[in-house]
């Protein structure tokens, strides 16, 4: 998702119109728990169809429905634009970090990807 592709809070209008493709990957995104992450490429594994990009593209128009801040890049770094709402969300959730070094951007945390990073243990059974 891009800076200028920030999940809405409010779910869009055209809510009951998602393709099939973007429900799946919102449903995805509802069963990853708490303090835990998948990026972009794992969902699109998960579903076994699309890759990274599709799952990008349906979190940045439907993600404000679902917990957009656990489907992140593979890279730990937070959604540009939106890293204080991000680091928010990982903060009370607990989420894994790893502490900025001074040389980092703005000073932020990146998540800590061994360690927050979920496979959908124990769900795989009743993924569609």
């Amino acid at each position: 998702m891009s800076e200028e592709s920030l999940p809405h809070d409010d779910p869009p209008e055209h809510l009951d119109a998602l393709p099939v493709y973007a429900e799946r990957v919102l449903e995805v995104a509802e069963l990853i728990p708490p303090g835990r992450v998948m990026t972009y490429g794992d969902v699109a594994e998960w579903l076994e169809e699309g890759g990274p990009r599709q799952v990008g593209r349906v979190m940045a128009l439907y993600g404000g429905a679902v917990p957009w801040w656990r489907v992140v890049r593979a890279d730990g770094v937070l959604l540009p634009g939106h890293e204080l709402r991000a680091l928010d969300h990982y903060r009370a959730e607990g989420t894994p970090l790893k502490e900025a070094s001074r040389a980092a951007e703005g000073h932020l945390p990146r998540l800590d990807m061994r360690r927050a990073r979920w496979d959908g243990g124990g769900r795989a059974e009743g993924h569609t």
